[in-house]
C-alpha cells in the first residue's frame, strides 16, 4: 500500500471541545498529525478529508479508485444513515476499515447499527484516537491480501 484515504465525517472537526467525555481532549488536528506521522514511519501516505456534507465524501470515494490503495473511515453520524456512503464504499472495490472514536455499541440504542460495516474488512471502536491508527494497523496487514473491501 501506498497511499490510504482517510475520511472523517460529520462534526469531526469539533474534536477537543465537543463532548470530551465521550470523544477525549484530542483535537482533529492532533490525531492527523499523529496518524501521518504513524504512515510515513510505515511508507505510506494519507489523503485526508473532513467533511459535515454526505455528498462530499460520496464523490471522495468515487475518486479513490485508482489513486488510492484503502480507505480509512469515520463516517461519524452517517454510519448510522447513509447509504450513499456504503454505496459508494462498496462500488469503488477498495478495502475499508470503519473507525470510531467511541464504543458505539455502548451508546444509545440508534448507534448500535451501521450500515457502513458490511461494506469494510472490519470497524475499530472504543479506544479514542488509537482507533484510527489500529484501523491504519489493520489496512496495513491486507497489503498482501488481494480481497476486495467486502468480509
Amino acid at each position: 500500500m501506498k497511499k490510504i484515504l482517510v475520511i472523517h465525517g460529520p462534526n469531526l472537526q469539533l474534536l477537543g471541545a465537543r463532548q470530551p467525555d465521550i470523544y477525549g481532549t484530542a483535537d482533529l488536528k492532533k490525531i492527523n498529525a499523529d496518524l501521518k506521522k504513524h504512515a510515513a514511519e510505515c511508507g505510506v501516505t494519507l489523503e485526508i478529508l473532513q467533511s459535515n456534507h454526505e455528498g462530499d465524501i460520496v464523490e471522495r470515494i468515487g475518486k479513490a479508485k485508482g489513486r488510492c490503495d484503502a480507505l480509512l473511515i469515520n463516517p461519524a453520524a452517517y454510519t448510522h444513515t447513509s447509504v450513499a456512503i456504503r454505496d459508494a464504499i462498496e462500488a469503488c472495490g477498495l478495502p475499508a476499515v470503519e473507525v470510531h472514536l467511541s464504543n458505539i455499541y455502548a451508546r444509545e440504542p440508534f448507534r448500535h447499527q451501521s450500515l457502513i460495516a458490511p461494506v469494510c474488512r472490519g470497524q475499530v471502536s472504543g479506544f479514542g484516537p488509537a482507533s484510527y491508527r489500529l484501523g491504519l494497523d489493520a489496512l496495513l496487514t491486507l497489503r498482501y491480501n488481494k480481497r476486495t473491501s467486502k468480509g
